[in-house]
């Protein structure tokens, strides 16, 4: 039993590494995007062929996004703003966002 316990552990802990990596390969396409949004203007377009393309899909799926269209609209409006991943992903950008949501309450 403690065999079968060891083995399922550590197919998630597996299963998990695999999604990671596949979540990053969504934020390098997010922020080639975002640099064709800057260079070309065409950034929102190209995140959405990807998304759309059987390619996007699938490295969507395996990084435990469902691949529909809300989340298409959703990277396309993520790439409109232009802030890269490493950006908002951080810590800073967090508060600065919680920051300015606390003052337009404020303010309401």
């Amino acid at each position: 039993m403690a065999d079968f316990v060891d083995g399922s552990a550590f197919n998630f802990e597996q299963g998990q590494r695999a999604r990671k990596l596949f979540a990053a390969v969504v934020l390098a396409a997010l922020d080639d995007a975002i640099a064709d949004d800057k260079k070309y203007g065409n950034g929102p377009e190209q995140i959405a062929r990807w998304a759309r393309s059987r390619d996007g899909r699938e490295v969507l799926s395996c990084a435990g996004i469902d691949p529909n269209e809300r989340v298409v609209k959703g990277l396309m409006e993520f790439v409109a703003k232009g802030v890269r991943t490493s950006v908002a992903l951080s810590r800073e950008e967090s508060e600065r966002r919680a920051a300015l949501e606390a003052d337009m309450h404020d303010a309401a």
